[in-house]
């Protein structure tokens, strides 16, 4: 099984560091994996989107033109990406930044208020984390179980005490209906 994985937005959203979080998951799971990472020189404001592909097999490409899961976290990674999802595609919406629907009737949609939900936590910067756990549910590319041993290698030492408020986050994407 392979799974092609673009996640976009602006930067400051964490898109990279959702990315990170997924292909550590997988590298733990024992999975072949690549994370390309891409972002405008802007960063903080300008575009960014990353590349996650976790697959059984080695993978040949890092870069993913068709993703078969498509994380958007702002309206213009939606008008460029909505068509590049293969047929079958889940397609996850960041709905508290993003007011229009896909048009798309042969992919599954998934709508999160990952935003709202952020700021109702306390965490207000971490949108990201909340989808990534509603992706977690929804397109089984890597499993719940665990989620802390990845964010111990993606979070750094000085930021160790953020641990159990990116796995709080993860939770309610993840218990979202």
């Amino acid at each position: 099984m392979t799974s092609n994985i673009l996640i976009a937005g602006f930067g400051g959203q964490g898109i990279l560091f959702a990315g990170k979080v997924l292909a550590y998951k997988g590298l733990v799971e024992g999975k072949q994996l690549s994370w390309l990472p891409s972002y405008g020189p802007e960063m903080r404001g300008g575009t960014a989107n990353c590349n996650v592909i976790i697959s059984d097999e080695p993978v040949g490409s890092p870069i993913v033109d068709t993703p078969d899961v498509l994380i958007v976290m702002n309206l213009p990674s939606l008008d460029k990406y909505e068509n590049a999802a293969v047929k079958g595609a889940k397609i996850f919406v960041d709905s508290t930044l993003i007011s229009r629907k896909v048009e798309r009737d042969d992919v599954d949609v998934y709508y999160i208020p990952a935003t709202k939900m952020a700021q109702e936590l306390g965490v207000p910067t971490l949108a990201n984390m909340i989808i990534l756990g509603k992706v977690i549910k929804e397109a089984g590319v890597v499993s719940f179980d665990g989620m802390d041993e990845a964010l111990r290698k993606v979070v750094s030492a000085r930021k160790a005490n953020l641990i159990d408020v990116n796995l709080k986050a993860i939770k309610a994407g993840f218990d979202f209906e």
